[in-house]
């Protein structure tokens, strides 16, 4: 059996972690912190795993607990794992981490976007970006894994096929996501509460603001950064200048997002040969449902599975491209784990539903 350990286990990402390894065939959980938690039982906190964690407590974030563990998940918030990482992978095998820490290649862009400066900017090369479907010869063996968040998940995937057949202008893209109220976290804040989100639909990290707040939102450089990088790594030709302006929205939902992304052809393109461009990119992806169909989040329920369908409108000639998937399993901790099935060489789908729960 593979050990793993989960820094940070008691939010709604480390909750998804531990159960979707509850019933992963190698994977066996032997500590879970969670520094509000610590001394929680995890069944208190969340009874729905009780049958597999009756005995499980939520310990101290000390590095130290997770010492010669095969693989250590982080569900920290953004800035916290940057303290932990350098020390980390000198004690365990593997690190995954779901915050954006070590996503941008580019230390110049966290204080622009995250207001600090990267503490580790050492390890950004090393860090392997944690999307299968679009880079995963980076991922067999990584030693530390950046997970990617779930908006620039569910926009890349929408997106990549079309920048890498080079059939869009990379430039002038626009991205509209919707996302479940989970994307929030766990912790209680005024504009998540049941009275807010309900029968509410807003949109929130606009761009171009008179206030003085931070200009649009932070997944926007990891959005633009995914869809211009090649499968080998590099940037595609032509697409060192892709811009990409997001505008993501709260919607009254648990979970899910669905991303409807918009970018103007450079070549003759319908709606056949845009679906077509998706089917060969994702020909054989476990992960991957290419349809006509629009996607639907409900769709995606619980699986670590991706929708996308895409059309071309005739009167615009614009291309829209739409992708569903459960923000905290493919957004997330589903994503994840399949990342750490690749690094210790595995079945990357072991453990992982394909199929959405419904209704």
């Amino acid at each position: 059996m593979t050990s793993v350990g989960i820094i940070g286990a008691s939010g709604f990402t480390g909750a998804e972690l531990l159960r979707l390894c509850a019933g992963h065939l190698d994977f066996k959980v032997v500590v879970a912190t969670g520094d509000t938690q610590a001394g929680t039982a995890v069944a208190d906190l969340y009874p729905s795993l009780a049958a597999e964690y009756p005995d499980l407590t939520y310990a101290e974030a000390d590095p130290a607990v997770v010492d010669g563990c095969d693989i250590v998940f982080l569900g920290l918030p953004h800035g916290a794992s940057q303290a932990l990482v350098p020390d980390l992978l000198g004690r365990v095998g593997h690190v995954v981490d779901l915050a954006a820490d070590f996503r941008l290649r580019d230390p110049g862009l966290y204080p622009l976007w995250y207001d600090e400066p990267h503490t580790a900017p050492d390890l950004l090369t090393e860090a392997a970006y944690g999307l299968p479907e679009l880079f995963r010869d980076g991922l067999h063996g990584a030693r530390l894994v950046a997970a990617p968040g779930c908006y620039p998940t569910a926009a890349a995937l929408a997106l990549a096929p079309f920048l890498r057949a080079g059939v869009v202008e990379p430039q002038g893209i626009v991205v509209d996501a919707a996302s479940g109220v989970s994307g929030a976290g766990r912790a209680p804040k005024p504009d998540t509460t049941f009275c807010a989100v309900d029968e509410d639909f807003a949109a929130y990290g606009l761009t171009g603001g008179t206030t003085g707040a931070p200009d649009g939102h932070r997944h926007t450089p990891e959005i633009e950064q995914a869809i211009a990088t090649g499968a080998d790594g590099f940037t595609l030709d032509g697409a060192a200048c892709v811009s990409v302006l997001l505008t993501p929205h709260l919607a009254p939902m648990n979970r899910g997002i669905l991303a409807t992304c918009y970018a103007r052809p450079t070549v003759d393109l319908d709606s056949a040969s845009a679906l077509a461009v998706l089917a060969d990119a994702y020909a054989g992806e476990r992960f991957v449902v290419v349809d006509e169909r629009p996607p639907s989040t409900k769709a995606t329920l619980g699986s670590n599975t991706a929708h996308l369908t895409a059309r071309v409108d005739p009167r615009t000639g614009l291309l829209v491209v739409l992708c569903a998937i459960d923000n905290l399993v493919k957004g997330a901790s589903g994503q994840a784990v399949q990342c750490a099935n690749l690094a210790v060489g595995i079945d990357e789908a072991t453990g992982l539903p394909t199929v959405g729960m419904y209704p």
